[in-house]
């Protein structure tokens, strides 16, 4: 049997027996079920801690059956099964990211113009050639704006709008998705000027008493941007974001945020046969009322769309920084970021869904927040206990000893960035070097022993499992500077958590994960393993081919 443990290889179980696999390495000659794909010549790391490597594997409706040596899972074959040689590449269980927004990235690069240009000079450009063939009056709306990568060395503004257009309205969003820049025409229409009062948990930019354009959380609620699209293009949208991140190595997404349309387009995407990314879907707030009066709850669904949490939101941005702190900004002595929920509202939330049977995740960056909610969810701990709830709080951006420990003891699972310390560096200054080491905190989180979840929150931040494992293993943004060294991890921790952790957070670790007979047969083959290259070079690897179910989704 080579080196691999003859029972380990069978996976003795429910999953072997429905498959139609005996206890030897030969298949069942009567009416044995051969598998439709098998994998062999390959670095297998299977994230499986009672069978951490392989060589080959099989797939069975969907499923691994077998895991073991080359020489017999090959043994398995039938006259129908696919065989694919991959000749030493390596091998990881699909990649899962636990916070991000598809179907709003997949439909904004349908409708909208994409302003992640590098340049003020270069989005006027764009915004231009789309007012060109826009009726004057309609609105011009860009996405994935950011502010620190400007060539100009400053952001965009009020000005610079007014100058691609005064007969339409325009707002380009920030891809931190907290901010948005407006034109004149949009103040205009909302009849919004310099002496407008800042709504609670929102802020209207001033400098020298005039408005600059941008517009913070809750006051973008004064602008009537339209978001109407129809069901065909939100499908659509799904479809292309699904290609995107199967290309990258996702196999499986958590969407933070899901409106009715949002749940329609998910399931008029895989009625099409275009849903190639296993689905957790978190129900905005607005959806949840009438989810939770139908009688759904977190969990129902099957492996490709499952309802998730209910989702709300307690504060502002990370990467905008708007994040609400104990302390200030660097540089900012009055400036502890934006709250947009009292601790009132949190507690009326979480008791609603935590009685109702529901998962909770609430977006609390700051360490202000992350107390807030660890209030409500400790509440309804004493006042009505359950059974592993797994609350969850997404990005715990800032934390602090008596916050882990409180996270740990509670079982809750934080959904930190996992690229953002390589990515969005130039960001980190207006925290300063003593926050930045208890930021995204991944290393704190597994000393603490807490089953911390991967999570991009694309568009914000890049959604490439490659570059998050080279952002927690290194913590170095693009120039090479790193950013509170002490989170750093090993590789070891960072696989699992893009494997395991992912699957944990959403009740589905018996499912997905690792590959281990019986689980979803989810998988990517990479170029090269990430232990054999340098840290600084992870993201280089390239991804050969994603497989969901043992269906190719991906293909270099």
């Amino acid at each position: 049997m080579s080196d691999f443990d003859r029972r380990q290889f069978l996976g003795l179980g429910a999953a072997a027996a429905a498959a139609g696999l005996t206890t030897g390495c030969e298949p069942s000659r009567a009416g044995a079920l051969v598998p439709e794909l098998i994998v062999v010549n390959a670095n297998v790391l299977t994230q499986d801690d009672s069978h951490p490597k392989a060589e080959a594997f099989a797939i069975h409706n969907e499923r691994f059956v077998a895991v073991g040596s080359s020489a017999d899972v090959k043994n398995l074959a039938g006259p129908n099964s696919e065989v694919l040689d991959v000749a030493g590449m390596t091998v990881a269980p699909g990649f899962i990211d636990a916070h991000s927004h598809p179907s709003g990235a997949g439909l904004n690069e349908l409708r909208n113009v994409n302003t992640n240009l590098g340049s003020i000079a270069r989005i006027q450009a764009a915004l231009r050639e789309r007012a060109a063939s826009t009726p004057p009056g309609e609105w011009l709306v860009g996405f994935m704006y950011d502010d620190t990568k400007q060539e100009e060395g400053r952001p965009l503004s009020r000005i610079d709008l007014d100058q691609v257009s005064t007969d339409h309205p325009i707002m380009v969003g920030h891809r931190g998705g907290h901010t948005g820049v407006y034109n004149s025409k949009a103040f205009e229409l909302a009849g919004v000027t310099a002496q407008t009062r800042d709504p609670f948990g929102g802020h209207f930019y001033r400098e020298n008493g005039e408005l600059t354009g941008k517009v913070a959380e809750r006051a973008r609620a004064a602008f009537n941007v339209p978001s109407g699209s129809t069901p065909e293009e939100r499908a659509r949208g799904v479809a292309l974001i699904c290609q995107k991140m199967n290309a990258a190595g996702l196999t499986s997404v958590h969407q933070a945020g899901t409106s009715r349309s949002d749940f329609i387009a998910y399931q008029d995407a895989r009625a099409s046969g275009d849903l190639s990314l296993r689905t957790n879907l978190m129900a905005r707030g607005l959806t949840f009322p009438s989810l939770m009066r139908s009688g759904l709850r977190t969990g129902m669904g099957d492996e490709w769309l499952r309802i998730g949490p209910v989702k709300f939101s307690a504060d502002g941005s990370a990467s905008e920084r708007t994040m609400a702190m104990s302390t200030p900004y660097a540089g900012r002595p009055d400036d502890f970021g934006i709250l947009t929920m009292t601790q009132d509202e949190i507690h009326d939330a979480v008791e609603e869904a935590h009685r109702a049977g529901w998962q909770v995740a609430i977006h609390a960056n700051g360490d202000v927040t992350i107390d807030m909610v660890l209030n409500a969810y400790e509440r309804m701990a004493q006042q009505y206990p359950r059974t592993d709830a797994r609350h969850r709080l997404e990005h715990c951006s800032l934390v602090n000893p008596d916050l882990l420990r409180r996270i740990a003891d509670g079982g809750y699972i934080p959904a930190p960035f996992y690229t953002y310390a390589h990515y969005h560096g130039e960001k980190w200054i207006e925290y300063g070097e003593e926050k930045m080491n208890w930021m995204f905190a991944h290393k704190s989180f597994m000393d603490y022993g807490i089953m911390v979840a991967p999570a991009s929150d694309h568009s914000p931040g890049p959604y490439e499992p490659l570059m998050a494992l080279q952002s927690m293993v290194t913590r170095k943004d693009f120039s090479g500077r790193v950013w509170g060294p002490s989170q750093r991890i090993t590789l070891d921790q960072a696989m699992k958590i893009c494997t395991m952790h992912g699957a944990y957070a959403s009740h589905e670790e018996r499912e997905k994960g690792s590959i281990t007979t019986g689980k979803l047969g989810d998988f990517v083959v990479l170029s090269e393993s990430p232990y054999d290259v340098d840290p600084d070079g992870i993201k280089e690897i390239r991804v050969e081919r994603t497989v969901v179910g043992g269906k190719t989704v991906y293909e270099a």
